[in-house]
């Protein structure tokens, strides 16, 4: 894969590299988003401050290794989010994974969240909260934006070069996607059914969870 794209969280928001460098180098806005409370640290990726991004972030990734180190105690992680930066919440997943943590869903935990969430040893989803699921997506002005910065890198000559880049690569994110899924011990039915084209974000019941594998003890 040459690079990974950066795809977005919602249906209807799209990241290009320049957007994703402009957050990742802001240093200092994304501590509000987290709150540590003994074993648990609670992130909340919409409880920001200033012109912080409200959902899942560059910054946020250095922020809670961070915190982690300095909290040896905590051996949980409590998510809150709407999603965010693809390549952000598998940062993160790879962080929740390489500390052992157990994760918790509070309220909305969907798209980017459901990532991080999946790396938990125990996956718990409090009542009345809900995980959302959806295809990745990606802008028509995002894919216009892409191309135009990185066309000389990559020797797209033309948008049909960048078409079939683009063919290529999403193929590739989806089945690594679905693979992280059924490594967490998810159905692998479930795991394709949560790449399936839904024009809004899908909540399967509590049932539906628990009988995927997604919820675990």
């Amino acid at each position: 894969m040459i690079r990974t794209m950066l795809m977005a969280l919602g249906i209807a928001c799209s990241c290009t590299p320049i957007w994703a460098q402009k957050y990742a180098g802001e240093a200092g806005t994304t501590a509000s988003k987290f709150t540590v409370d003994g074993a648990m640290l609670i992130y909340d990726s919409g409880n920001v401050t200033g012109d912080a991004y409200p959902e899942i972030d560059g910054p946020d990734v250095d922020q809670l290794r961070t915190l982690l180190r300095r909290n040896p105690d905590i051996t949980t992680l409590q998510l809150t989010s709407t999603g965010g930066l693809v390549w952000a919440g598998n940062e993160m997943a790879h962080i929740v994974l390489d500390f052992g943590l157990d994760t918790v869903a509070e309220g909305e935990c969907s798209s980017s969240c459901v990532t991080i969430f999946l790396a938990g040893e125990k996956r718990s989803l409090t009542r009345g909260s809900r995980l959302g699921f959806h295809q990745n997506s990606w802008s028509e002005a995002g894919m216009q934006s892409y191309f135009k910065e990185w066309r000389e890198d990559e020797n797209w000559d033309t948008a049909f070069d960048f078409a079939s880049w683009v063919y290529q690569d999403t193929q590739h994110e989806t089945a690594a996607q679905i693979e992280f899924m059924i490594d967490r011990g998810v159905d692998p039915l479930f795991a394709i059914e949560t790449k399936m084209y839904r024009p809004i974000m899908w909540f399967p019941s509590r049932r539906e969870l628990e009988a995927a594998g997604i919820l675990r003890d």
